[in-house]
């Protein structure tokens, strides 16, 4: 391992915690309690479970904790937080999709410094710390080189059923897939989908009203990748709905151009 922090140890340690349940589930999906949140939004049984032992973990740093099924836990240290999302990927998971993955990111005054991204499946674990670098398991990663637009792998999430901007979304994934000879991915992963794009896997990724819990960590991956990273809304990640585009830099202006 090339970071070794506190944080970076704690988040860690939580993933690969949570990760043993995540799996066992995994393997009997079938039999899961599963309630409805939701239009097209579902939350299991164990969503919930992985969430308590992430937390669990975490509180011991006495941080604030804002996490998808929980919310906000106030912590002694106020600009301190770890953001989390126990499965990024719940309907892929439900469905028995080997495509999800735990995600927790550490933030210091509004600032995510570093973060993790595992997908306990493949045993990936994709992670960057500020000023270290981004890994995925033992080995360094960067951004793709790739500078042809035309012929850019992207990856896009979305959008939601009850989406005010579900038509102008399609219209939009449209016009962008005729613009890279169809070369368009969805996953339904937002969280992998943008360590993919640090990991050189895909060349750019972009997502209409994404959830801050789903990208935080993915943020200082793409960063510490050499990778491009912004929100196309007027207050940045603070947003509660945040519309973000991830490159390799070298085709960030095109995509760009087409939002």
């Amino acid at each position: 391992m090339k970071i070794n922090s506190p944080q970076f140890n704690l988040m860690q340690k939580a993933c690969i915690k949570a990760s043993r349940v995540l799996i066992r589930d995994f393997g009997e999906v079938e039999k899961l309690q599963v309630s409805e949140k939701g239009p097209g939004d579902f939350v299991t049984a164990s969503d919930k479970r992985v969430e308590k032992i992430i937390i669990n973990e975490l509180e011991k740093s006495g941080y604030s904790i804002l996490s998808e099924e929980t919310g906000l836990i106030e912590g002694k240290t106020k600009d301190k937080k770890w953001v989390i999302d126990p499965i990024d990927g719940t309907f892929n998971f439900l469905n028995g999709l080997p495509h999800f993955a735990i995600s927790i990111a550490y933030e210091e005054k509004s600032e995510i410094i570093s973060g993790i991204i595992f997908d306990p499946i493949k045993n990936e674990m994709f992670f960057a710390e500020k000023g270290n670098g981004a890994y995925l398991n033992n080995s360094r990663i960067r951004v793709s080189n790739k500078s042809d637009f035309k012929n850019s792998c992207l990856v896009t999430g979305g959008p939601k059923v009850n989406s005010k901007k579900r038509e102008f979304i399609f219209e939009e994934y449209q016009k962008i897939s005729v613009e890279v000879n169809s070369h368009v991915r969805k996953s339904g992963s937002a969280a992998l989908d943008i360590a993919y794009v640090a990991s050189g896997r895909y060349d750019g990724y972009w997502h209409r009203e994404i959830n801050y819990w789903d990208i935080a960590a993915g943020l200082i991956l793409v960063k510490e990748s050499g990778g491009f990273v912004e929100s196309l809304n007027s207050n940045g990640f603070l947003e509660k709905k945040i519309d973000i585009i991830a490159t390799n830099s070298k085709i960030h202006k095109e995509l760009r151009n087409l939002l």
